[in-house]
């Protein structure tokens, strides 16, 4: 007899009799099948109960679990495992979120029901999680993106959403993505490590820590940068820490990734995308405009990625100096040069004025930069010089240097940046 036919006549009748115990835990369709149709009783027994949080689901998934299946030969451990899984394929991320649970996992990436990686220290492992097939994934991270009011369909394929935690989650579902959905999420682990913690993991030096401290101390305008994941906003979360408990501080992000640390007088401001209705949307730059009103002593942008730059720039240029801000680059000249082009592209100055701007608003680069192995560390810290013949100068202040580590520039050399003509306007 089929697993489904004797789920049925358990389900119909009691009778257990063609059911045993090991079937329970080890026959995959059958277990499939007996949560497909617990999981429409659950539906059932929710519709008699209003605002029904997780801890009343849990209890719902528990009692109908005990009541349907009195007579099936499962154990205790197995009904367990059941009631688990069913919450999860309901309320969370179904196979997933065993992933989502672990601590040492930072980022799970899902290229289709078959192919499911996880980053776990830094280096990138496969997964043996499977989904059942494409549908199956598509209706689990539509039903996530719906929880959370974000539009996801044929019609909008491409989704960004925030987690409550601080967790970062990407969709991209066919025929955008024809292999298959795309579900890419970026967990935000909530370790703030302290500097001496980053020296003794060899992030930076010691006399670099030190130098980057009075930095902060002196209000000077700091930019770090680096590639996807190489650990921009933990350190600016890091650095945060030397800043004046006294000052008032405004940070504006896309996402609300930065916990600040020892700072009383914080104010939170967080952009916010459209609407299903396309309305609504609250821009970086708009925050900034706003923080200026705000009467802060510093403000931190999480993250500089357009137009928004000529906004920053325009901030720091009226009596806030001091301020932290990330942004992607592959090094810390490229850093300067993609600076230029956000600000041209958000403001009507000429170009002389928008190098000149920059030079006299950022005080300090650093890139950061993660190796094959996935180790995390500064691998670059300039200054930036005055300018000459409108174009940038840097100062190398510390260099990563194999077998040395961070180690600073005894001969500090301006280097001159020169720009392309692309970057005038015509």
């Amino acid at each position: 007899m089929t697993s489904s036919k004797r789920l049925q006549r358990f389900l119909e009748n009691g009778d257990s009799s063609d059911i045993s115990a090991n079937s329970c835990s080890t026959d995959d369709t059958f277990q499939n099948d007996l949560k497909q149709k617990l999981s429409i009783s659950i539906l059932t027994k929710i519709q008699e109960h209003l605002n029904v949080d997780d801890n009343a689901f849990r209890q719902i998934i528990a009692d109908v679990i005990s009541t349907e299946t009195k007579s099936l030969k499962m154990t205790l451990e197995d009904k367990r495992t059941l009631a688990v899984s069913i919450f999860n394929a309901m309320r969370r991320l179904d196979i997933l979120q065993p992933l989502m649970d672990d601590p040492s996992i930072t980022e799970i990436m899902v290229n289709g029901p078959a192919h499911i990686f996880y980053e776990k220290e830094g280096r990138l492992f496969p997964s043996l999680l499977t989904f059942k097939d494409a549908a199956s994934l598509e209706s689990i991270i539509t039903n996530f993106f719906s929880r959370a009011n974000r539009p996801l369909n044929e019609a909008s394929p491409v989704a960004d959403l925030r987690l409550p935690d601080g967790s970062r989650a990407n969709a991209v579902l066919p025929p955008v993505a024809p292999d298959g959905p795309i579900f890419t999420i970026r967990k935000f682990t909530g370790v703030r490590p302290d500097i001496e913690t980053m020296i003794a993991q060899g992030f930076l030096s010691a006399s670099a820590a030190a130098y980057l401290a009075k930095a902060v101390r002196d209000r000077q305008t700091i930019f770090l940068c680096g590639g996807t994941g190489s650990g921009k906003t933990t350190f600016l979360n890091t650095l945060s820490s030397f800043i004046p408990q006294e000052e008032r501080v405004v940070t504006i992000e896309d996402s609300a990734e930065l916990s600040l640390q020892g700072l009383k007088n914080l104010v939170r401001l967080e952009a916010r995308l459209p609407g299903p209705d396309g309305q609504g949307e609250i821009t970086i730059g708009q925050l900034i405009r706003t923080a200026l009103r705000m009467r802060p002593n510093r403000i931190i942008v999480g993250e500089v990625r357009g137009s928004e730059a000529a906004d920053m720039l325009h901030a720091l240029h009226t009596g806030h100096p001091g301020s932290l801000c990330t942004g992607h680059a592959n090094s810390c000249e490229e850093m300067l040069t993609r600076l230029a082009t956000m600000v041209l592209a958000g403001s009507a100055l000429p170009f002389d004025a928008v190098i000149r701007q920059i030079e006299m608003g950022v005080d300090i680069v650093v890139h950061i930069t993660r190796t094959a192995q996935g180790k995390r560390l500064i691998d670059e810290i300039v200054e930036v010089g005055p300018l000459e013949s409108n174009n940038f100068t840097i100062i190398p202040i510390y260099q990563y240097k194999e077998g040395e580590g961070l180690v600073p520039q005894s001969q500090q050399t301006p280097q001159i940046r020169h720009f392309s003509q692309e970057l005038t306007p015509s």
